[in-house]
């Protein structure tokens, strides 16, 4: 049409990521798409540090970038070694002081690579509410101790005015998810839905919570990273 703009032809990025992690997406969504895009950061989930007993622990396992800064608050890192789930992680880990070891991107695989290792534990887990993979538990049968301590809880948030608005409207929404729980949130959130959905998925896992919702269009990364996850959102939005 004459005279509209190009970002009001384009669907609308909904972010449901907790604000900071959001913000960083949104970022390096800019950096590779354009600033014409229209985004909306609509957080599903806060992110609340705790404060439990640490257990004495040689090493550090980390599968969120989120649980380094609550952990270090309660036990400093004092150099010692920490197994990251991923890039990001590891960077965060390092960050703080850790001697810090990147994985493959999710906790199975970084799993394995603990298991070939054989460090001398114990080991310790540090990680939020809500896990989707239970790593101290194969390192524990594979017979390396590891214990846990959740160090942040994952508060749910409701949908903000925004978001509600959009997901009641007709403007078609590409909304990427970044992991089980956040995909369970937003499936709740959007269950009456009336916007068309695009949805790119880090994981099989991840996928399935939204398939009750009948998107448009739905695919899932071939790697657990923000990068895959902006090579599915090209295509996605390639139509």
């Amino acid at each position: 049409m004459p005279g509209k703009s190009l970002a009001n032809t384009r669907p609308i990025l909904v972010l449901t990521r907790p604000a900071a992690q959001s913000q960083r997406f949104a970022a390096q969504f800019a950096a590779r798409f354009g600033e014409d895009w229209p985004v909306l950061i609509a957080p599903l989930q806060q992110i609340v540090p705790l404060h439990p007993e640490i257990p004495i622990a040689r090493e550090l396992i980390f599968t969120s970038e989120n649980a380094v800064a609550p952990l270090v608050a309660l036990s400093p890192a004092q150099g010692r070694r920490a197994w990251c789930v991923g890039g990001r992680t590891a960077k965060a880990a390092a960050s703080a002081g850790f001697e810090a070891i990147a994985g493959a991107g999710d906790g199975a695989a970084l799993a394995a690579m603990i298991v070939a290792a054989k460090p001398t534990g114990p080991l310790l887990h540090a990680h939020g509410e809500h896990q989707a993979f239970d790593i101290s538990a194969v390192l524990n049968s594979a017979g390396i101790e590891a214990n846990t301590a959740q160090v942040y809880a994952q508060q749910a948030q409701p949908l903000t005015e925004a978001a509600a608005a959009l997901l009641a409207g007709t403007s078609p929404l590409v909304v990427p998810l970044f992991s089980p729980r956040s995909a369970r949130l937003f499936a709740e959130a959007a269950k009456n839905a009336c916007a068309p959905l695009q949805i790119a998925a880090i994981s099989a896992a991840t996928a399935g919570p939204c398939a009750a919702l009948a998107p448009e269009r739905i695919e899932t990364a071939a790697r657990p990273d923000a990068e895959s996850m902006l090579d599915v959102l090209s295509r996605v939005m390639a139509g």
